[in-house]
């Protein structure tokens, strides 16, 4: 006998499903399915009712799932410009697949991708659609981390999206989430990821201003290419001699101009999923520009919460590594740890806040594992010969220091100076490609050692005399590597140059306006004279200009 829910009438089985299956052929609905407001209500009725019947549940989910399963494809192709939101449609439909998918044989992971891709990337911005996602992963988390354990770490930085998005309001949600985005692809890229919540909030935001509102459009579809405009201006000015728009000296003045999203820090920052690699972006030609406009400018409220959130997500982050990743993960991980020390949004309550997370990390790790330490020690090496010269052993006033220190990296150079000389013969085994691999360690520890004799002697003079006889004795050697013996030579050669080779090798903090003193961040629309870029081109001979500081500054 059928049950009475799948009688006839209006909060029926049957009445709910025809509504459905109505929705999903109506080709005048095609443009926009969702826009229905009943079509919700009815898939959670439909859904509801499977799981409170009896008997007759298998027969009620085979007859339902050729709808539902329609219908999610309809309203997943829905165009772009499609007025309703169509977020949480989708979800209570995955909700039905992920509950009943065994009794029909339905894999839910090309649907439950689909609507990461489709759905998601256009609307994450969307307050309800970011809170009833969360909701969804939270709710069905066991199921998923055992049947679709990739599927999450594989969208982490659309779900940083949406939190940078949605702000300390789903701070709590998203931090049930977040041990769900660790898996050995995603380990590293997601601490890069979180150290760089508040730039990705800096990139929305610009995205926001230059194209409008976030919700309702793929982010990589905002930008089309110029290419197009470019030619028709070019047209337009051999035709008619009009003169085409300078855009690039605009945009450059104007944080609300276009955004270019060809340039590879925004398409790494904004992108939607994890590619597996380290994040490289600090290094770009536009991040100076970039901090400098968002420090200038008043903090917006969004900003303000991710850089309160961000350590708190660091701090969860580290404990989850601690507590569940593997020695070799943690090893990987350290280095990169070390390398954004000076890498982060230069905001100081963040910074000190973050470099604190950082270091409590390190040693944490180190008491976990000390063998780590045996690993690490020649990344730990470089780091410490950084952290010396970049720093001036601590400042002007730290002669004694700074002398100390000075002779132990000179004993640490001629040490390994003359083990390079004797080819490290002292092995006698057959192992030409651990011979290699020591041999490289060796030329990026002498590397990094030669860089911190050149700095410290730079920023305290009387070391110079004796930086001078190391660097020469280094650029004499012919059995040295190749990489070292070149850069003590162009370090000897900036020596000669004392107030450039203040603005190049000098410490980070702030050194005043004196003479050859450079901003760098201004580098790209100021020209400094009378640097030898023939030493740092690395070419040979004389410099190829003929002009000096003496031309433009009075002698008196």
């Amino acid at each position: 006998m059928a049950s009475p829910e799948l009688a006839a009438g209006d909060g029926s089985y049957d009445f709910h499903l025809r509504s459905l299956s109505a929705a999903s052929r109506d080709s005048a609905a095609a443009a926009d399915p969702a826009s229905d407001p009943n079509l919700l209500e009815s898939v959670r009725r439909v859904c509801e009712m499977c799981k409170e019947a009896k008997g007759a549940s298998d027969e009620m989910v085979a007859r339902a799932f050729p709808v539902m399963s329609k219908l999610f494809q309809r309203c997943a192709a829905a165009p772009t410009q499609s007025v309703a939101s169509s977020g949480v449609l989708l979800l209570t439909i995955l909700q039905f697949f992920l509950d009943f998918g065994e009794a029909v044989l339905h894999d839910a992971d090309g649907s439950l991708r689909t609507f990461f891709r489709t759905c998601l990337s256009r609307e994450f911005a969307d307050p309800i659609v970011a809170e009833r996602t969360l909701e969804f992963l939270i709710a069905n988390k066991t199921k998923i981390l055992s049947s679709f354990p990739t599927l999450i770490p594989q969208f982490f930085p659309l779900l940083l999206k949406l939190i940078a998005s949605s702000g300390e309001r789903l701070e709590r949600k998203f931090s049930e989430v977040l041990p769900l985005m660790m898996s050995a692809g995603s380990f590293l890229p997601l601490f890069l990821s979180l150290m760089d919540l508040p730039m990705l909030v800096v990139a929305l935001e610009k995205v926001e201003r230059s194209s409008g509102t976030l919700i309702g459009s793929s982010i990589a579809t905002i930008q089309k290419s110029a290419a197009p405009e470019m030619l028709l201006a070019l047209m337009d000015e051999a035709y008619t001699g009009s003169a085409i728009e300078d855009a690039i000296g605009n945009a450059g003045s104007d944080d609300s101009g276009p955004l270019d999203l060809a340039d590879p820090m925004f398409l790494d920052l904004l992108k939607d999923e994890n590619d597996g690699i380290a994040a490289k972006h600090w290094t770009s030609p536009t991040i100076s520009s970039t901090l400098q406009a968002a420090v200038n400018s008043p903090q917006s409220d969004r900003l303000k919460q991710s850089l309160k959130m961000a350590p708190r997500f660091l701090t969860l982050y580290f404990a989850t590594a601690l507590r569940d990743v593997n020695d070799s993960l943690l090893c990987a991980l350290i280095p990169v740890v070390m390398s954004r020390y000076a890498a982060m949004f230069p905001d100081k309550v963040y910074s000190f806040e973050v470099r604190k997370r950082l270091s409590d990390f390190i040693l944490a790790a180190f008491q976990r594992s000390p063998d780590i330490i045996a690993l690490l020690k020649t990344e730990l090496a470089l780091h410490l010969c950084w952290a010396i010269g970049e720093h001036g052993a601590g400042g002007k006033n730290r002669k004694d220091v700074a002398r100390e220190l000075f002779e132990n990296l000179e004993l640490l150079l001629y040490e390994n100076l003359a083990t390079s000389r004797l080819g490290l013969s002292q092995d006698t085994g057959f192992d030409p490609m651990g011979a290699s691999s020591r041999k490289s360690s060796q030329a990026r520890l002498l590397c990094f050692v030669v860089t911190a004799i050149a700095k410290l002697a730079t920023f305290h003079n009387e070391l110079l005399p004796r930086a001078r006889v190391s660097l020469a004795k280094v650029a004499r050697s012919r059995t040295s590597d190749r990489r070292v013996w070149q850069r003590a030579c162009d370090y000897l050669g900036l020596l000669n140059e004392p107030a450039i080779c203040l603005s190049v090798l000098g410490p980070s903090t702030a050194q005043g306006n004196g003479p050859g003193i450079v901003n760098w961040s201004e580098g790209g629309t100021k020209m400094v004279a009378h640097i030898p870029f023939y030493l740092l081109a690395e070419q040979k001979g004389a410099p190829i200009h003929d002009f000096s500081f003496d031309d433009l500054v009075p002698t008196e």
